[in-house]
């Protein structure tokens, strides 16, 4: 009989999905602050993260406005090192306060946070690489700061558990859409041909899919009555296929809407965390909950 080992370090309660939470100590008080958004403190940690990194995204943006460069440049420097380090401040934290910092790091938003930092770092220190040839096309990899702003808000990991939820459905209809452009493309093919620009079938699927998707860019159309029934057939059937996805993912929506959605709730004794909202007990050890501060 094959069983699954447990995480190892694991504390009681503790899911075997997060980073590992510290038992005690100031570790514990940093991890409270940063990970866990339904305390007061990490209510205003997670705020005053969100302006830092809209602000340092709007130095980027500004700065790539050569007007604006050119006249206070200087102050976007300083303003970029200041983002900079405070972002390594709190990279480094978050990696001293959990207990799998590995883990973490190579987690999705781990590998964000590092993004955040690491073009500044890497211009700092290979400035006249010229294999580079341009040093401030690393400042575009600092948009992935906006990134971190999905690890903050609850809407952004509402959005990201119905995709997630309906994958299955929506690789379905991928390819279901892929068989009817690689049908419709073809037979545009034979109807049409090179004389009306349908010079190949990865041509004629390029149209398919402009014209189902509604884009219609109109370097290619049909010139023949059959090739122009069989693009109003296609116009119309992508009109109703775009609603499809949009369905798929609102239907989705609306039953995590009926499911209990769990906090960053922590118990007292056992460390364990996820409860409810509303729940006044531990589901793991029995103990009574602190009273939920909800986010307001």
């Amino acid at each position: 009989m094959t069983t699954t080992a447990p995480v190892a370090d694991a504390a009681p309660g503790e899911p075997q999905r997060g980073f590992g939470r510290p038992v005690a100590g100031w570790r514990l008080r940093i991890y409270t602050i940063i990970f866990e958004a339904d305390t007061p403190a990490g209510r205003n940690f997670d705020l005053a993260l969100i302006a830092a990194v809209m602000a340092s995204v709007a130095v980027v943006l500004l700065d790539s406005v050569a007007s604006l460069s050119s006249r206070y440049g200087k102050l976007f420097d300083v303003l970029e090192v200041g983002f900079t380090l405070l972002f390594t401040i709190e990279y480094i934290a978050r990696l001293v306060c959990v207990r799998h910092p590995l883990r973490y790091a190579r987690s999705f938003f781990g590998v964000i946070d590092l993004l955040a930092v690491l073009p500044t770092y890497l211009a700092l220190v290979f400035p006249g690489l010229h294999a580079l040839i341009d040093v401030r096309v690393l400042r575009l990899l600092r948009a992935f700061r906006i990134l971190k702003l999905g690890a903050y808000v609850a809407e952004y990991r509402a959005l990201g558990m119905a995709l997630a939820a309906s994958r299955r459905k929506i690789i379905v209809f991928l390819v279901f859409v892929m068989m009817v452009v690689l049908l419709t493309g073809t037979l545009m093919y034979l109807v049409e041909g090179p004389e009306n620009g349908f010079t190949s079938i990865p041509i004629s699927i390029y149209w398919a899919i402009t014209t189902m998707t509604t884009v219609g860019f109109g370097d290619l159309a049909p010139k023949t009555d059959l090739g122009r029934f069989i693009a109003s057939l296609q116009m119309l059937l992508g009109w109703g296929i775009l609603a499809v996805p949009t369905g798929i993912v609102s239907a989705e929506f609306t039953a995590q809407r009926v499911r209990p959605t769990p906090t960053t709730r922590t118990c007292h004794e056992c460390l364990s965390e996820g409860h409810e909202a509303l729940a006044t007990f531990c589901k793991d050890c029995g103990a009574r909950l602190p009273a939920y501060a909800a986010q307001g």
